[in-house]
């Protein structure tokens, strides 16, 4: 079993200019794909096996990341069926002087174990034994809202 905190996984791009749009701001496709990037990777860590992406909940792009800014993708896994995995992601623009970070992207991705024959399997189960992944997965059921409940029955 694996707990929700040894999930959490962090990456840091710097925003160059073929990331941008004509805004000079990050490329929403290039944000999901650094999002689907490290998500997947806090998928595998906990599912022990390759995982791919199943499903992407609704994508809220609050704020744009400049370029030359850093941009901070954080993941976690907060639950866990029989063979699917979702992992809460959230993006950032992150000061690297200060340290200071502002939301600008949040979504929840689903994604699926897969075998050898690239076969959907079973996951281990996720504990929750940290006041700080209590946190973390309360913080991402608050905001995940049950959206995708259908996708259960198909893949979890």
């Amino acid at each position: 079993m694996t707990d929700v905190v040894d999930t959490y996984i962090e990456n840091r791009e710097m925003v160059q200019p073929n990331h941008a749009n004509n805004l000079q701001t990050a490329h929403g496709g290039h944000v999901l794909k650094w999002m689907d990037e490290v998500g997947a990777m806090s998928a595998m860590r906990f599912a022990g096996r390759s995982c791919v992406t199943a499903r992407i909940n609704r994508v809220d792009f609050e704020r744009p990341i400049q370029v030359g800014d850093i941009a901070l993708i954080e993941a976690y896994v907060y639950r866990a069926g029989r063979t699917s995995v979702r992992v809460r992601l959230r993006a950032y623009r992150e000061d690297l002087g200060t340290g200071s970070r502002e939301l600008t992207t949040e979504s929840y991705f689903v994604y699926v174990a897969i075998d050898d024959d690239r076969e959907p399997t079973t996951v281990p189960e996720l504990t929750v034994d940290t006041t700080e992944g209590e946190r973390l997965r309360d913080e991402a059921l608050a905001g995940d809202g049950g959206a995708d409940a259908g996708h259960r029955s198909r893949q979890g």
